[in-house]
This record gives structure tokens, C-alpha cells and sequence, in this order.
């Protein structure tokens, strides 16, 4: 015949759990409660204390390393926590007038660069005008010295015939 168990049981599976650790965390505590009333203990939590100083201690030492690693100046500018350092925000208004003098120099030296080169694009314009003047100019003379030396020549009955054979001119 089998075995039944007719036995009903009100703890769910996750109670009956609960409760063995429970129990089995009471039995450690007075364990320990034991050991140290008895002076066994002592030892242990005296080395449990130094290594939770040398972890502290470790903990510090870090800390002060990240901190110093953090306050250097080339990490702050890296990682833009300079900008919320409070040296650096009650300077904020000096920074925006430097940035903006900054622009207005960039901005006055394109256009000084721009003047520069229209003035240089004018200037060989006006030497080439003064060329074309210089050239109209003695266009102009010759026709009016021309023009004036067969105007007195008409008006003196001579006429004027241009040379058959080219000669040339002989200059000072």
C-alpha cells in the first residue's frame, strides 16, 4: 500500500523557503553570538576590521587620485566641466566680449582683405585706363596736327599730296 499524506499544509512553497532561511540565519547568529562570547571570535572581526579599513583606505586613495585626475585643467577642458566651475562662471561676461571681440577681428579682417583686393583690381584698372588715355591721347594729337597743317595749307592755295615712297624719321 502507498503512503498518503493527508496532511494539509497552509505555507506556500515560497514561505517554507523563507522560513528554513530564517532558521538557518537564527542558527549562524548564535553561532557567532557563541564564538564571540567564548573569545574565538576576536580575532576574526579584528581581521575583518583591518581589511575594512585597508578597503576604506583604498577607497580614499582612489577618490583623491579621480579628484585630482578630475581638477586637472587639461581633463576639465576635455570634459567640459570647466564651463560649471565656479571660478570660471563669474567670468562668463569676459569670456562672451572676448568671444565676440574675436569675431568682430575676423569679420574687420575679410573685409580688409576684400578692400585689399578690390583696391589692387581698381588700380590695374586705372593703369589701364591711363594707358588707353596716354594711347587717345596721342591718336588725338596726330590727327589734329595733321589736320592742322592741311587746314594752313588749304587756306595758302598749297595742296597737300602724301609722299610715293615711305621715309623714315629720324629721332633725336
Amino acid at each position: 500500500m502507498k503512503a498518503t499524506n493527508d496532511e494539509f499544509n497552509p505555507l506556500t512553497e515560497e514561505e517554507l523557503q523563507a522560513q528554513r532561511d530564517s532558521e538557518e540565519l537564527d542558527r549562524r547568529i548564535r553561532r557567532m553570538v557563541v564564538r564571540v562570547q567564548s573569545g574565538e571570535a576576536d580575532e576574526e572581526i579584528a581581521e575583518d576590521r583591518r581589511l575594512e579599513e585597508e578597503e576604506r583606505k583604498e577607497a580614499e586613495e582612489e577618490e583623491r587620485k579621480e579628484r585630482r585626475k578630475r581638477s586637472g585643467l587639461k581633463w576639465q577642458i576635455f570634459s567640459g566641466s570647466i564651463l560649471t566651475s565656479r571660478g570660471l562662471a563669474d567670468n562668463y561676461r569676459y569670456f562672451a566680449a572676448i568671444a565676440v571681440m574675436c569675431f568682430i577681428s575676423i569679420v574687420v579682417m575679410f573685409a580688409a582683405l576684400y578692400a585689399d583686393m578690390s583696391y589692387s583690381r581698381m588700380e590695374n584698372d586705372v593703369q589701364l585706363l591711363r594707358e588707353r588715355s596716354i594711347r587717345l591721347q596721342e591718336q588725338l594729337h596726330r590727327r589734329t596736327t595733321h589736320q592742322a597743317i592741311r587746314d594752313s595749307l588749304v587756306a595758302r592755295g598749297i595742296d597737300l599730296k602724301d609722299p610715293r615712297k615711305k621715309t623714315s624719321v629720324v629721332e633725336d
